[in-house]
Parts: C-alpha cells; sequence; structure tokens
C-alpha cells in the first residue's frame, strides 16, 4: 500500500478539498512524480540546515487511518476513505496531498474532529477501509469509518 506520515495542514475551500501532509516519513512508491529534496534554511520556525522531501501522493483513491483512545483508555482506529486530486501544492519541502472525502470538508473535520483523533495519522493508497475493519476485529480494537 505504501504510505504517508499526515496531518491536516490547512484546507481549499475553492477545489473542496483537505491538504494532508507532513514533514515526515513517506513512501516514494506511492509519489505523484519524482520527489523533490528541498534544501531547508528555516525548518519549523527555527534555523537549520538539510533538506526534506517534497511530494504528493498519486491521484486516486486513498485511506486515512488514525489512532486515538476510548474514554476507558482502549484503543480506537478512526478510518476514512477518499480521493487524492491534482491539486496545488506548496514549495516548503514537505509531503503535501489534497484529499476530497465525498463531503464538504467543514463537514469532514467536524466527523473526524468528533472522534478525538490524535494530531498525527496515516494515509495508504487505495480504498482499504475494509482491510482496517478486518484487522481490527481480529485484533479487538474498536474502530469507526466516517
Amino acid at each position: 500500500m505504501g504510505g504517508s506520515f499526515c496531518e491536516i495542514v490547512t484546507t481549499d475551500y475553492g477545489e473542496g478539498t483537505i491538504l494532508l501532509g507532513h514533514d515526515g516519513p513517506f513512501h516514494i512508491g506511492i509519489a505523484d512524480g519524482k520527489p523533490i529534496l528541498r534544501g531547508m534554511g528555516l525548518y519549523h520556525g527555527k534555523v537549520g540546515a538539510g533538506v526534506s522531501v517534497e511530494a504528493k501522493v498519486r491521484k486516486g483513491d486513498i485511506t486515512c487511518l488514525g489512532l486515538t483512545q476510548t474514554k476507558d483508555g482502549r484503543l480506537k482506529w478512526i478510518i476514512s476513505e477518499g480521493t487524492a486530486t491534482d491539486g496545488t501544492i506548496m514549495h516548503i519541502g514537505n509531503t503535501q496531498t489534497h484529499v476530497r472525502f465525498g463531503v464538504a470538508p467543514d463537514a469532514y473535520m467536524e466527523r473526524w474532529f468528533a472522534e478525538a483523533p490524535t494530531h498525527h495519522f496515516a494515509m495508504s493508497v487505495g480504498h482499504n477501509a475494509s482491510l482496517f475493519v478486518k484487522v481490527a476485529d481480529l485484533m479487538g480494537v474498536e474502530y469507526i469509518v466516517l
């Protein structure tokens, strides 16, 4: 499936997408085109040096998998399927992908945040909710599919 470490970056209301990405791990096998290594003089607001991978996930079906916990401390998965689009990304040395979830961005985020997600989550290529549900069932993990 490949994967990308993600967080919600911003919303593009004109395109009806949510920009998902991060400066963290990204599987280059799921990139749309060739990733760019971008030199960084400023990193998370701090002066620094080094390079970061700038890329986006190829267009098509994706699945997000977030982890949280229930009020009694048990693990819970938040699963949602969407579509990676060809939206323009910022040239800031991060992975970024415009994703459409089938409902307006605000409606999606209302549902997402109602589940008390952690800040970071994973994105995989393909519609994998049914696979994640099977694994959660086998592991006895609570889940919700948005």
